[in-house]
């Protein structure tokens, strides 16, 4: 299965994963600073306060993404590392460090692909109301202003899952700031959009040629049996987990369903303003596509498993679900360029006696999926690249260090790094640009 020529390899990252250097150089706490130190929230009491060490190991990382053959590189800005109050006074040393990586980058034949929030709110504006406060739409988009003047970089995403923000930051509260109010959740929703928008349409206004879109995980939604009431669960389901962002931005509506179901449980509608839509409906030039798990609903509405699960109990592995989304959003919105942003697999391996980390089931996870990928690609569907999640093996947000998800592995207490097998398996592919 040979590759188009042009086709773009890469792999992803974000901030607060990797980074570490918490407190150095002038960085402002953020919500995930706060909330990993809240007892109980995250496992084994794990902060990012050191991570992966990438701050202070840039270049031994950029290296590392040469030798795997990297043509893209996808990574996350930490919003309070360039602006430590989130609006105001910039912070000249994170820039600084974020010029360095771009140029680095480019040095070594890598594009860079940024993206602005990757859930770390600057803690400062949290204590402002967050993304309940509608000021903090414009917040974003006055920060956005500083790293689009500030950065060459061409293809930019702006809110990174903002799916999971709401489910697991406002709903559930396994991730910060850690509230559990459906209702609030469906404000902040609405907010994220006009904070997408309003960021899509400054760089558009500023620095026309560049690229901007959302990175959105979308989920296939099946009914789990063949009766009338899972084929209407598994609607509403696609409506909150696909059609709630995904129609906004390329229809410039909520989908009317959502709108009901949203109003008997939420003010959400009410906080919808003049002109928003138009705001959030600001042409993209291009998908970020995070694909993990399909999701499966009886007619009571809850999930049922059908296939493999992961370490991470919520991955059940169907490769063929991502060949489902892509065939779907060429069929049901209007075309742009997608790149798959994020796709990955934790695993429990450890080097070897001999120094080598054999995760053939991260492997043939990659081989699975990027065999689907090519499926689609086959059948006419515009994807431009692939970003493998993750490059590093990283902070997993609320479980802490506990799951691995990088092609390389990091020795936590040595910051050592070894290549996998997958990322070597990887590399070749990336070589070839066909998958055997």
């Amino acid at each position: 299965m040979r590759f188009p020529q042009d086709f773009v390899w890469g792999a992803a990252t974000s901030a607060y994963q990797i980074e570490g250097a918490a407190h150095e150089d002038g960085r402002g706490p953020s919500v995930w600073d706060t909330f990993s130190r809240t007892p109980g929230k995250v496992h084994g009491g794990d902060t990012g306060d050191v991570a992966s060490g990438h701050y202070h190991r840039l270049e031994e990382d950029l290296d590392l993404m040469a030798s795997l053959a990297l043509r893209s590189y996808r990574f996350s800005l930490s919003w309070s590392r360039v602006l430590p109050e989130g609006t105001g006074q910039i912070n000249q040393a994170g820039l600084d460090f974020y010029r360095r990586l771009v140029e680095g980058l480019r040095e070594r034949g890598i594009r860079p692909m940024a993206t602005l929030f990757h859930w770390d709110l600057p803690q400062a504006l949290q204590d402002k109301g967050g993304w309940e406060n509608r000021d903090c739409a414009h917040w974003f988009a006055d920060y956005a202003k500083v790293v689009f003047d500030e950065l060459n970089i061409r293809d930019w995403l702006t809110i990174n899952e903002p799916k999971t923000v709401v489910e697991a930051g406002y709903q559930m509260g396994i991730h910060a700031p850690g509230v559990t109010d459906p209702a609030r959740s469906f404000v902040v929703l609405h907010h994220l959009h006009l904070a997408h928008g309003l960021a899509a349409a400054a760089l558009h206004a500023t620095h026309p040629g560049r690229r901007i879109g959302p990175a959105l995980n979308l989920a296939p939604v099946y009914p789990a049996d063949d009766t009338d009431r899972a084929r209407e669960q598994a609607r509403l389901h696609d409506g909150l987990e696909n059609r709630i962002y995904l129609d906004p931005i390329f229809n410039g509506r909520y989908p009317a369903d959502m709108l009901e179901w949203i109003g008997g449980r939420s003010r959400m509608p009410e906080v919808i303003e003049e002109g928003d839509l138009v705001t959030i409906s600001e042409p993209i030039d291009l998908l970020g596509v995070q694909y993990y798990n399909p999701k499966y609903v009886n007619g009571e509405g809850e999930r049922v498993f059908k296939h493999p699960v992961a370490q991470a109990q919520w991955l059940e592995i169907h490769p063929d679900g991502l060949y489902d989304v892509l065939v779907r959003l060429k069929r049901d919105y209007r075309e742009v360029p997608l790149v798959i942003t994020e796709n990955g697999l934790p695993t429990l391996d450890e080097p070897d006696e001999d120094g080598r980390v054999r995760d053939d089931g991260r492997l043939g996870f990659y081989r699975d999926h990027l065999a689907a990928l090519h499926r689609a690609i086959a059948e006419g569907v515009r994807v431009e690249g692939y970003h493998a999640w993750s490059l590093l093996d990283n902070f997993e947000w609320a479980e802490g260090y506990s799951q691995r998800f990088g092609l390389v592995h990091v020795d936590y207490a040595t910051q050592r790094r070894t290549p996998k097998d997958s990322a070597l398996w990887y590399r070749d592919v990336i070589r070839s640009g066909r998958l055997d």
